[in-house]
């Protein structure tokens, strides 16, 4: 599924709040006539947008039963094209494994982050997904930090801590690129993220990028214990969740199993 994150309060419901899980799931239960209730890959933060999130949801095969869907769940996708908002759309519905679990099955998380150093800022059509940096920014320097942060490290000096939630992390991959527009556009890669995490690894490298700090400062973060406050958290709007990898449906029971050993409550979220 994807969304613009834009006017929405994030993934997770609150109170009073407009909230991405909160108008699907309202949504799915009115269509479904049952009480819905969904299990997301990454709780994405405020402002923040998706192009490839998963989530799931058990429900009792009757209640696929209705006219319009007649026991296909892909028929959910047009049902829900007329009635979500427009920022909201689901593009894919299926039966999964009893074994799958969007989150403590996922393998990994891909990130895309959009950044531009123009001097003016973002351009007006693209200003809701793309972020700007006041400075001007050398992506060479920015790639070279990112390389010093990949592998399994605590990253809790990027983290903002929840109580009782690790913040070790396999980052796998984190790169940058120059579109065709010329922004910049950083994939960042990892087996899970904590809270603000990928922003804060922006705001890092982007800082390393504009000459204001240096590859060592960069590396030495990772020695950090908790979060280091000089580290600046980059704008919300730049960054989109583009896609989570999975097992072969033989393998999620023991990929749940791992999970869950190594991570607890609160411990993933995306941003």
């Amino acid at each position: 599924m994807g969304y613009d994150g834009t006017d929405f309060a994030g993934w997770a419901r609150q109170t009073d709040q407009r909230t991405v899980c909160a108008v699907l799931e309202d949504t799915l239960a009115t269509v479904l006539r049952v009480p819905v209730r969904l299990t997301v890959a990454g709780r994405t933060d405020a402002g923040v947008h998706a192009t490839g999130q998963v989530c799931h949801t058990d429900i009792p095969e009757s209640a696929l039963d209705t006219r319009s869907i007649s026991g296909d769940p892909s028929a959910l996708v047009g049902r829900l094209g007329k009635m979500l908002p427009y920022d909201v759309r689901v593009k894919a519905v299926s039966r999964v494994s009893t074994d799958f679990d969007a989150r403590f099955s996922a393998l990994r998380r891909h990130y895309e982050y959009r950044l531009t150093d123009a001097r003016w800022g973002a351009e007006p059509v693209v200003a809701r997904t793309t972020a700007a940096w006041r400075r001007p920014l050398d992506v060479d320097a920015m790639n070279a930090a990112s390389h010093t942060l990949l592998g399994l490290n605590d990253f809790a000096a990027f983290c903002r801590r929840r109580e009782g939630a690790t913040t070790i992390r396999d980052l796998q991959r984190f790169s940058w690129r120059s579109g065709d527009d010329g922004v910049l556009i950083g994939s960042v890669s990892a087996d899970a993220f904590c809270w603000s995490m990928v922003r804060s690894l922006v705001g890092a490298v982007a800082s390393v990028g504009d000459g204001r700090r240096d590859i060592d400062w960069c590396r030495g973060l990772l020695a950090a214990t908790e979060r280091n406050q000089q580290v600046p958290v980059a704008e919300a709007r730049g960054l989109c969740l583009v896609g989570v990898d999975y097992p072969a449906d033989d393998e999620l029971a023991a990929r749940n199993e791992i999970t869950r050993d190594v991570r607890t409550a609160g411990g993933c979220c995306g941003g």
